[in-house]
């Protein structure tokens, strides 16, 4: 397939249509929801309505190296290339577990940058925060042995096995339980690849509980 048939097919499925996958992250090759057509790039749809004592999250991966990821907390964007905040490799929003404010999001690049910034900014994540991360393109080939270890401690099982241009979503904590019931990750496959080189994109939305008082 040659690289203008790649894009468009990457931005015909993003814009027009997309699978909904659940929360557990089984997959089951059939197709469950269909987004509009017309669904802009800000938007953090279907919207979510939880429980108060929780938070809604949507998150959503790139698509190959095309198509940004988005993180959205409270149906509202947070992270995504409308907001000049997404990039390739791993893309992280770090809010507040009680109140739900944004104290921080960034982008990694994790195949020609340095992975020293993210091992600084993981280790200074403050208890009773809620960690938010998406890939784009590729998120493992400079991620460390420390690096994983660190997101493995917010609660991600996957991150050990993350590999190149995998597609992986992930909700976890700083102080919370020790491995988290919000990811999911589809490994980099070609027998199986949606664009050619790289895996489909996935979602994942939900409702996340706050950090305790």
């Amino acid at each position: 397939m040659s690289s203008l048939l790649l894009i468009l097919a990457v931005v015909v499925l993003c814009v027009s249509a997309e699978w909904t996958r659940d929360l557990s992250g089984g997959f089951f090759g059939q197709k469950k929801k269909t987004l509009p057509a017309k669904q802009s790039a800000a938007s953090c749809s279907p919207h979510r309505n939880c429980p108060s004592d929780h938070f809604s999250f949507f998150l959503q991966s790139g698509a190959a190296n095309v198509v940004g990821p988005k993180i959205c907390v409270q149906n509202q964007l947070v992270l995504g290339s409308v907001k000049n905040n997404a990039g390739p490799g791993i893309n992280i929003v770090i809010i507040n577990g009680r109140s739900a404010e944004v104290l921080h999001s960034a982008y990694f690049n994790m195949y020609s940058g340095d992975v020293s910034p993210l091992i600084e900014l993981l280790k200074n994540i403050q208890k009773g925060s809620i960690v938010l991360m998406a890939s784009y393109d590729d998120p493992s080939t400079k991620l460390t042995d420390d690096a994983r270890k660190l997101i493995s401690e917010l609660g991600s099982s996957a991150v050990s096995s993350l590999g190149f241009r995998d597609n992986w979503v992930f909700v976890g904590g700083k102080g919370f339980k020790a491995q988290s019931d919000y990811e999911k990750h589809l490994k980099n496959d070609k027998e199986k690849n949606k664009y050619e080189n790289w895996p489909e994109l996935i979602q994942l939305q939900g409702c996340i509980p706050k950090y305790p008082e």
